[in-house]
């Protein structure tokens, strides 16, 4: 079984992968298309520590092969799109409807694979880079079958990430102004997803200008190159600042930014011992630094819901899908991402 292994020290695509058939309340699916996220590279370059030899990737969708015992919510034939939160379901943060915060799924990965004989760790309790892949049914999401395995393989972390740090987190009302620092996948979300939400003014800022007209195109009505002008466009400040990044001075520049009562959003990831700092004395006007895990979302009913505004032509998928590449053309993928040449590459078994 084809898939792409890093061992700790280089990545590569093998052909001798195997997974173990699924368990109680798991399921096999068969990946079709996964997308290529930053996340994923992270790993290779230390910035998110895992354990290896791990089989990478965490955003894709597939078709159901296998289902263990007591698995009724999907079936063998079902089109999924795949999260990665094994949540429980049982503790008191699942009960009161935060399954992001549950303490099972969080830094305790598995390892269905083996390669040799030896066991290999899955990523982010999902292993999207692979022909076939086990997880918990909770994190399979059964999705009409008319939406493109490419398109629907992106709900599953750039969509539930910044569409859901926009609604789920930030709860961006009608009327609010919003910034988004970084047009990435993440970025290009939190865009449309401020532009579901109804915010009157959403400003841009990426440092290459080729993005402008993507930025726009996903729900920005302004776009700048960097956060200097932002007062040009807001003189008070936004209401609302989404660093999605992963660098502490853009940290820095998101706390700056606000307006009275605003809050910045954290969802860039930088390494894992970064501090960033603040005027203190700024924060006395209601003002709020949120981190976000995985776009505080609730996969089942908002991986379901993303779907169905696809289907309406409100949310953009397609769109997000600059280019899709053979699993043998990873390393072609890698090198398109780290250019910035796609907002995201999607690879197809």
């Amino acid at each position: 079984m084809r898939g792409v292994l890093f061992d700790g020290k280089r990545i590569e695509v093998v052909d001798d992968l195997e997974v173990r058939d699924p368990g109680a309340g798991e399921v096999l699916v068969a990946i079709s298309a996964a997308g290529l996220c930053h996340s994923d590279l992270s790993v290779v370059d230390g910035t998110i520590p895992f354990p290896v030899p791990v089989v990478l990737g965490h955003e894709g969708a597939g078709v159901v092969e296998a289902v263990g015992a007591g698995v009724t919510q999907v079936a063998p034939g079902d089109h999924v799109a795949l999260s990665t939160l094994a949540n429980c379901g049982a503790c008191a943060d699942c009960d009161r409807g935060r399954p992001t915060m549950c303490r099972q799924a969080i830094g305790r990965p598995g390892r269905p694979f083996t390669r040799g004989g030896r066991p290999v760790f899955q990523f982010a309790c999902n292993s999207a880079f692979v022909e076939r892949t086990v997880v918990k049914a909770v994190q399979a999401v059964r999705i009409p079958k008319d939406i493109p395995m490419p398109s629907a393989a992106l709900i599953g972390c750039g969509v539930l990430t910044g569409v859901g740090a926009v609604l789920n987190r930030a709860r961006v009302d009608r009327g609010d102004t919003v910034v988004v620092i970084g047009t990435g996948g993440v970025g290009l979300n939190v865009l449309q997803g401020a532009r579901i939400a109804g915010a009157l003014r959403i400003v841009a800022v990426d440092a290459n200008p080729a993005k402008e007209a993507v930025a726009r195109r996903f729900g920005a009505t302004h776009f700048l190159t960097s956060t200097d002008g932002v007062r040009d466009v807001l003189p008070t400040g936004a209401d609302h600042v989404f660093e999605c990044v992963g660098r502490v001075e853009l940290v820095r520049q998101a706390v700056d930014l606000l307006d009275r009562h605003g809050q910045a959003v954290l969802l860039g990831v930088p390494a894992a011992t970064a501090e960033a700092s603040f005027v203190v004395a700024s924060m006395f006007l209601d003002k709020s630094i949120l981190g976000c895990r995985y776009g505080s979302s609730r996969p089942q009913r908002d991986i379901s819901l993303y779907a169905e505004l696809y289907r309406e032509g409100r949310l953009l998928l397609d769109e997000l899908v600059t280019q899709t590449y053979p699993v043998e053309d990873f390393e072609k993928a890698v090198g398109d991402a780290q250019a910035g040449r796609v907002a995201r590459g999607v690879l197809t078994f």
